[in-house]
């Protein structure tokens, strides 16, 4: 399979592979930040866990998909367990 064949697959669903693996990313965030067996983790080791290397753009990338902070998703979540 060539880059331009992908390219092609991921413009048709008027994306881009970019695109698509940040978004991968951020859903594998959310999940884990939701989820109660990684409360001990940092939202810094999660944000690596993910593949981010920047803490500023995880932070600003989330919340513009999420119109919530990483914090506020992890708190939300530990309330609902409460």
């Amino acid at each position: 399979m060539s880059p331009r064949y992908v390219h092609k697959l991921f413009e048709r669903d008027a994306t881009t592979f970019s695109a698509f693996v940040l978004t991968c990313r951020l859903w594998r965030a959310l999940q884990m930040l939701k989820n109660a067996r990684f409360a001990t983790m940092t939202i810094n080791a999660i944000a690596f866990e993910c593949g981010f290397n920047d803490l500023s753009y995880f932070n600003r990338t989330f919340r513009r998909a999420y119109n919530a902070t990483p914090s506020d998703i992890r708190d939300a979540a530990l309330r609902a367990r409460l």
